[in-house]
């Protein structure tokens, strides 16, 4: 199935000159393809190869095309049974078909992902990997190979030792695409990605401000600079590029359902709206949202649909809501198979459970937050289970800290920065629902320990600024500990960051 309200021919979605081996007539249709699968719109463009393959049975490319959208490398999640068998059927028709020693490599490569007999993603992503950069060896001045070549370095870094290694050469492969092409749909979109990184999210702030313009009707385009903004801080901005994708989305729909780029922009909405204080507006974004039912059930749907109420709960510390919070809702989606956005329910319920005095509620989401980290060890992403256990580490804080086990409690909440640093944050996600720095902050507040608590809100401001939380809590504490030169900062960046805020009495 792919989208019932493509992406009109005629729109803008950059430029692509692929020059597919097939006939002239459906050149370029297939750079459309071509174009809408760099800016991740895989189910559109699929329908687009599959339209381009019953004009002309020959096209290898657009049976290349139909298999290399059956998977997502940077999201982490392992394709269905069906799709791997219809992905080979796919990339056997293609091999039948090539003549182009250029087009078999890419053929090749995504004949060494579907080939393996495996459950497991990452038994199949190293031989794309590795095939792709084969094709950029033979052909480094090809302008798609090599934007798929730096998508294949982002996808090794998210297991690699030598990430950053990997990062620097995206970036640097994509900034040679952009010069060359400006408007090149993957040069701009997996820069955006190369850059959501931490200590990054500053290196292209031209190329990123760009993709809008470059792609005004695509939903994802519209969506993906607020990757970069989430990092700066820019509440703003993030609540403006995810308002026009939003708007952009809401047409496409996926077998009856709303396509996962509406509910994506809605939780970087959401979060957006939250970090001014404007709580209400976040709420509204939220009902209007929850009005579209069903949306679609792929992971990054289960992950938002689990994340938006948690987070309205959580961000404004209204523990009754948060302590009743729903897991596994709706029962629409296949939630055995999303541990991770499970657990973020569990989180929320958790905290509003220990903050209610309700210690025997917190213990039970507690416990099923480890088993979820269990199941997710096996999952295609292993960081899935790091960051359902640095969720379940700060539960496991305040539940200590409930206990009157303040060492416990502090210890719990400092293995949970440790692990937070391990992983870098995953593009499905605007940011954590409580972030571990900010959380240990709020606890060394508690145990009034305010010097120590301003010095990891420091330190989560670092990593996630601008956050309202985190603002208030080191505002506090600096006050707490008769700081005025402190106190006198946060309040400012506080004013500034969220100038018409709902929770300033509070």
């Amino acid at each position: 199935m792919h989208d019932e309200a493509p992406v009109a021919a005629e729109a803008d979605i950059g430029t692509v000159d692929f020059r597919a081996d097939c006939d002239e007539a459906v050149r370029a249709d297939f750079d459309h393809a071509l174009a809408l699968m760099h800016h991740m719109m895989y189910q559109q463009a699929r329908g687009e190869f599959e339209a381009i393959a019953a004009t002309d049975p020959d096209c290898a490319m657009a049976h290349w095309g139909i298999a290399t959208t059956l998977f997502q490398p940077l999201w982490g999640t392992t394709p269905s049974t069906e799709a791997i068998e219809r992905g080979r059927k796919a990339i056997e028709r293609a091999a039948e078909t090539v003549d182009s020693e250029r087009e078999q490599r890419l053929i090749e490569a995504t004949a060494a992902f579907f080939g393996p007999e495996t459950d497991r993603l990452w038994n199949r992503l190293p031989g794309w990997i590795e095939g792709i950069a084969e094709a950029f060896r033979a052909h480094p001045e090809d302008l798609d190979i090599a934007a798929l070549y730096a998508l294949s370095l982002l996808t090794e870094a998210q297991r690699a030792e030598n990430a950053g290694a990997l990062h620097d050469e995206a970036e640097s492969v994509l900034a040679e695409v952009w010069k060359k092409e400006p408007t090149h749909p993957g040069a701009v979109h997996y820069t955006i990605h190369a850059t959501d990184a931490d200590g990054r999210a500053e290196n292209a702030p031209d190329i990123v401000a760009s993709y809008g313009e470059i792609a005004p009707e695509v939903p994802h385009a519209l969506h993906m600079p607020s990757h970069i903004y989430v990092r700066l801080g820019d509440w703003p901005a993030v609540i403006d590029w995810n308002e026009r994708s939003a708007a952009a989305a809401a047409g496409h729909r996926v077998g009856g359902a709303l396509s996962f780029h509406y509910i994506h922009a809605i939780d970087y909405l959401v979060y957006g709206h939250l970090q001014r204080g404007q709580d209400s507006r976040a709420e509204q974004v939220r009902d209007a949202a929850w009005k579209r039912h069903p949306h679609q059930g792929s992971f990054p749907g289960a992950f938002h649909l689990a994340a938006v109420p948690a987070r309205l709960a959580v961000e404004r510390r209204d523990w009754q809501t948060a302590a009743a919070v729903e897991p596994r809702t709706p029962d629409y989606i296949a939630w055995d198979e999303f541990p991770w956005p499970e657990g973020i329910s569990w989180f929320a319920r958790g905290l509003g459970a220990v903050h209610s005095d309700d210690l025997k509620g917190a213990r039970e989401a507690e416990s099923r937050m480890a088993e979820l980290a269990r199941q997710a060890e096996s999952a295609a992403d292993q960081r899935f289970a790091v960051y359902i256990e640095t969720d379940r580490r700060i539960l496991d804080g305040w539940i200590a800290f409930a206990e009157g086990d303040a060492e416990r409690a502090v210890e719990s909440m400092r293995r949970a920065v440790e692990l937070e640093a391990s992983v870098e944050k995953h593009p499905v996600t605007p940011g954590a629902l409580y972030p571990p720095g900010e959380a240990l902050g709020d606890l060394l507040t508690a145990l009034e320990r305010y010097e120590e608590a301003l010095a990891a809100y420091e330190q989560s401001d670092a990593v996630w600024p601008g956050r309202h939380n985190t603002l208030r809590g080191a505002l506090r504490a600096a006050d707490h500990a008769g700081d005025e030169e402190q106190a006198r900062r946060w309040r400012e960046r506080l004013a500034s960051s969220a100038p018409d805020s709902e929770r300033w009495g509070d």
